[in-house]
């Protein structure tokens, strides 16, 4: 199943998505080469009819409760086209957003950097999340934002210092995510809070059951486009620490609560490492595509459009 949240005024209301009787659109196709990829269901948006399920704060309380509500649900129950609603962010505004720093071989590789002998956590707060489309402005006074695709888990079960095996199997479901970053903030202190949470700065896809994606150690294509240009092109296999070692290692310390998010951390391909460096500026697109979940595609604009 796939998840998205729906703006009802002040409330933002989950809703599962389907697509036509046989078209395999929302189980999330990888992008057109030089299209910079499709919306955050991997096909055109009028093609996906949505149906409402519950209010964000009552669909994460009662999760085994909604997830059958919505498994019960048809495709006749979708009374909205998806283009025709106003999409937010599907976890509740409470939510701890979990980063990591540093989480690929590959990645490691490129930066120079000693492999962590612990999952590297920072934070993200909720209201850094946008949906795909969102355009997301450049802060004032940095070069532009570098891309970071990424792999991200929603909890689904409470989770007090548990087994690695027990956090995986606590997973909700995945979604494609671009975590942002604004670099000179970034790197102004040494916490990193600043550069990971500039305005509109964390694009978030559709969420699709953990189910239907399977355990992304075994493997799952992660790729990064901008203007339709591969920039990344990684695999979940790649990562150092497993989604279950990493939930694992925050529930020793933080009790997780369905709906809270893990941002999984990013392949090799980032922009500041080339030489010379690059970033994204007013005018460019860049699309988060990932294997068996989705894509997230977003505009880049100048600091007019800050909220």
């Amino acid at each position: 199943m796939r998840f998205v949240g729906v703006r009802d005024g002040r409330r933002v209301v989950v809703g599962r998505v389907f697509a036509p009787a046989g078209d395999q659109a929302a189980d999330g196709g990888p992008p057109a080469e030089g299209a910079g990829g499709a919306g955050a269901d991997g096909s055109t948006p009028s093609r996906l009819r949505v149906a409402r399920i519950a209010e964000v704060d009552d669909f994460y309380a009662d999760l085994p409760r909604w997830a059958e509500v919505a498994r019960a649900a048809t495709a006749a129950d979708s009374e909205h086209d998806l283009d025709d609603l106003t999409l937010a962010p599907p976890v509740p505004a409470g939510a701890r957003v979990l980063g990591m720093g540093l989480n690929y071989h590959a990645h490691a590789a490129e930066t120079g950097l000693d492999l962590p002998k612990r999952p590297p956590i920072f934070g993200r707060w909720t209201a850094s999340l946008v949906v795909d489309g969102t355009p997301v402005p450049v802060p004032p006074g940095e070069r532009g934002l570098d891309w970071e695709g990424e792999l991200a888990a929603v909890v689904g079960t409470r989770l007090t210092d548990v087994d690695e095996d027990t956090a995986l199997r606590g997973v909700f479901g995945y979604a494609a995510f671009n975590d942002l970053s604004a670099r000179r903030a970034q790197g102004a202190s040494a916490q990193w809070t600043l550069g990971k949470n500039a305005d509109r700065s964390g694009p978030m896809g559709s969420v699709v059951t953990a189910d239907q994606v399977g355990d992304p150690g075994a493997g799952l294509r992660l790729v990064t486009r901008v203007n339709g240009e591969v920039v990344q092109d990684g695999d979940t296999s790649d990562m150092i620490f497993s989604v279950g070692r990493i939930l694992s290692f925050v529930s020793r310390t933080v009790t997780l609560n369905p709906g809270d998010l893990l941002i999984t951390g990013t392949p090799a391909g980032v922009g500041y490492i080339r030489t010379p460096p690059r970033y994204l500026g007013p005018g460019d697109v860049v699309d988060v595509w990932v294997e068996r979940v989705g894509s997230v595609r977003n505009p880049v604009v100048d600091a007019s459009a800050r909220p």
